[in-house]
């Protein structure tokens, strides 16, 4: 319990110099004093008899009320103990006579006991009384459009049916946060509280918990004397009755102190709930002592269960339009986006900040980090503090160490891919009705919480803590994940068809082209056989270029049945020591290492791949490495590191900036007669590697030249 207590609070209680302790509130069980307050009496049944009774209650009740003693008719047990099981709530109520005094009688279950709470019936209008200007009230609530609004007409319908000099509305920040006066109602000659805040100290964790089970709590006068329940322990428990439940429940000494120490004779709170957690209270304060009826209390509780139903009706309007809202943003960016979501993302990210309110959005695709609304160069130390949950998950917090507090993490894809929605701290001036660095002040009464201590009023700053995310900002980045992930399902199937098409109309288009060229290279040949005597020397030449180009297509369309017929190989994976596939890539490629002088060097271990496709990668990479070797020969080096398999040359190496246009198929960088070929061989091993689920790319060799490095999969070299 008393890790409730922020740290702040703690230090400031052990500055004042008091020797009051503030966790000893938290720790107190007020749900367990036993005692009642004296202007009703209280009766636990067991089996009918009296288990537990008030000290008070013969005074009372009017009758001598002992350990045992039966006092109620069998009727009127029976009934008592049929409302107690009844479907009617908690607890329930009924009036009840005891010779010539009338009752009101609250009864429910604790302990395996059944307990009475006797409360003398006044002469007061009853609910039917009642009835006509509460259903007035609720109308008049109905028609408020906001949640202040609400709280407002709450607050002057209660003032009205209670009489008592001050009604607020008060919101708590959080469930255990401190809460702030949204709307009041008071009595003139009393200083209002509309916009002060109150410490979260003022309503304990363990009241909170009352609170969340009782509608109503009423405190009738805080000089009241306690009539102490006998026995004071259970014998069945070894602890006083429970009386959480307890209408007459005595008040702990601390709440009576912090009542005198404002000047607060009668009180009653109200509780508002959302979804069953305590959302905030509404709050009466009388000057003098006040014993509200059960039937004003059941009108002021019907009064609060209809509040809070309304409140939730509106949070959940304000809710679904803020989701519409975020949808129609979301719809527009997929829209934009929907050919490359990722990649246009990589590029701009704005628009994303549309979808959940905040002050910029930081996304990383891969190695790449771009954000919208803060300086690109702090975008990584805001990522380095943000926690990326697994994929279908959404991770947030509004107190991150640095200058965000506030992030809101939604994977997407995998490697950590991730869009971050940031929240700078928020620095909200706020009316204190007393200072939170120092709760607790020496009162009047004694030593305990004094939140008016002073008429001053202090300002204070919510520190290292952005506004908080709320579950419309949850639902959204959810909703906007499955958004991105349907996207990418469908892109991936299109994709995948497509490839299908572009393999087979390759491949299609490769064979057939082949069939016309070669009748052309055929006709120009047995046309220099035939005839090439009888013409001129500019038509022989012509000639020869047709076979050329005729020879030249050929080449190209060979290497695109190739290239095409890597998306339709299965692949057949098996351990491949790595010497042995260079030796069978040698039966092709070492002729031309040999014509360039080029020596080859190769490491021992071993590649996780298809072994026919990995000779593929070699021969192409071999044979581009001799290409472009110097004209002094030169040497290549074969080898696995890092997770990799490389071709290292020390040729004349490719300029940086055109190592990634070396990769596309028929691209060629050094387009001299000298080096033939068609184009195709790296576009042709970054294939294969994709086939395999792994990369290839282009680097420079150390002292000059190319390195080639190509993965095909995760533990792929050993």
């Amino acid at each position: 319990m008393t890790e409730w207590l922020p740290e702040r609070v703690a230090a400031a209680e052990r500055e004042v110099g008091t020797t009051f302790d503030l966790t000893a509130c938290v720790r107190e069980p007020i749900h367990r004093l036993g005692g009642i307050q004296s202007y009703g009496a209280l009766i636990a049944l067991d089996d009918g008899r009296v288990a537990v009774a008030s000290e008070n209650a013969p005074d009372v009740l009017g009758v001598d009320v002992t350990a045992g003693e039966l006092f109620l008719t069998a009727a009127q047990r029976d009934t008592l103990a049929s409302l107690a099981d009844a479907d009617t709530g908690q607890t329930a109520m009924m009036p009840l006579e005891l010779g010539e005094r009338r009752f009101d009688v609250t009864v429910h279950r604790c302990d395996a006991l059944v307990v009475l709470e006797f409360e003398p019936a006044p002469d007061t209008p009853g609910f039917g009384t009642l009835y006509a200007p509460v259903r007035q009230a609720l109308t008049r609530l109905q028609r408020a459009g906001t949640v202040v609004e609400a709280c407002q007409a709450a607050v002057r319908e209660i003032q009205e049916i209670t009489g008592y000099d001050r009604v607020v509305a008060y919101r708590f920040e959080s469930a255990d946060g401190p809460g702030e006066v949204i709307a009041e109602q008071v009595t003139d000659g009393w200083e209002p509280w509309l916009g002060l805040w109150f410490p979260a100290t003022d309503v304990p964790p363990q009241a909170r918990r009352l609170y969340e089970r009782n509608w109503i709590r009423v405190i009738a006068d805080v000089a009241d004397t306690t009539a102490r329940l006998v026995p004071g322990v259970l014998p069945a428990t070894g602890a006083p009755l429970d009386l959480s439940l307890s209408v007459l429940r005595t008040v702990s000494p601390f709440h009576l102190e912090y009542l005198r120490n404002i000047e607060v004779t009668s009180s009653m709170s109200v509780s508002l709930l959302d979804a069953g957690r305590l959302w905030g209270l509404i709050a009466c304060h009388g000057r003098a002592a006040k014993t509200l009826s059960p039937q004003t209390r059941a009108a002021c509780e019907f009064f609060g269960v209809a509040l809070s139903l309304h409140l939730a009706a509106l949070r959940e309007r304000d809710e679904a339009a803020a989701r519409e809202k975020s949808r129609e943003v979301i719809a527009r960016l997929l829209e934009r986006y929907s050919t490359d979501l990722p990649m246009r993302w990589s590029r701009d990210p704005a628009g994303l900040d549309q979808v959940i309110a905040c002050d910029a959005v930081v996304v990383r695709t891969g190695d790449t980090v771009v954000a919208h609304g803060i300086d690109p160069a702090d975008a990584p130390a805001a990522l380095a503090a943000v926690t990326v949950p697994p994929p279908g998950e959404v991770w947030h917090s509004d107190a991150v160490d640095g200058p965000w507090p506030g992030a809101l993490v939604l994977p997407f894809g995998t490697g950590g891919d991730c869009i971050v929605w940031l929240r700078a701290e928020r620095s909200v001036p706020r009316r204190w009705a007393a200072d939170p660095r120092t709760p607790v002040m020496l009162g009047p009464h004694g030593q305990r919480l004094t939140p008016r201590g002073s008429t001053a009023v202090f300002l204070a700053s919510v520190r290292g803590r952005s506004t908080g995310w709320s579950t419309t900002d949850l639902a959204m980045a959810v909703e906007l994940g499955r958004a991105i992930m349907g996207v990418a399902v469908a892109q991936a199937r299109q994709l995948a068809l497509l490839n299908v098409d572009l393999d087979s109309f390759a491949h299609a288009a490769a064979h057939d082209l082949k069939e016309p060229l070669r009748g052309i290279a055929n006709t120009s040949t047995f046309i220099i056989e035939d005839a090439a005597a009888g013409m001129d020397p500019v038509t022989v030449r012509r000639l020869e270029s047709i076979q050329r180009l005729a020879t030249r297509m050929d080449e190209l369309l060979n290497a695109l049945l190739r290239y095409a017929r890597l998306g339709r190989t299965e692949l057949v994976r098996s351990p491949v020591p790595l010497p042995d596939a260079v030796d069978r890539a040698l039966e092709v490629a070492g002729p031309r290492l040999t014509e360039a002088g080029v020596t080859l060097d190769v490491t021992s271990g071993s590649v996780h791949a298809d072994p026919v496709l990995l000779d593929q990668v070699l021969v192409n990479l071999l044979v581009n490495a001799a290409k472009y070797a110097r004209p002094e020969g030169g040497r290549i080096e074969v080898g696995l590191t890092d997770g990799a398999l490389f071709v290292r040359d020390n040729g004349i190496g490719m300029p940086a900036h055109l190592r990634e246009q070396a990769f596309q198929l028929f691209r060629r960088l050094h387009p001299d007669a000298a080096r033939d070929g068609s184009g195709a061989g790296l576009a042709i091993v970054r294939r294969i590697a994709e086939r395999h689920g792994g990369q290839a790319w282009a680097g420079e060799s150390p002292g000059g030249g190319t390195t080639v490095w190509v993965t095909f999969a995760s533990r792929d070299l050993q």
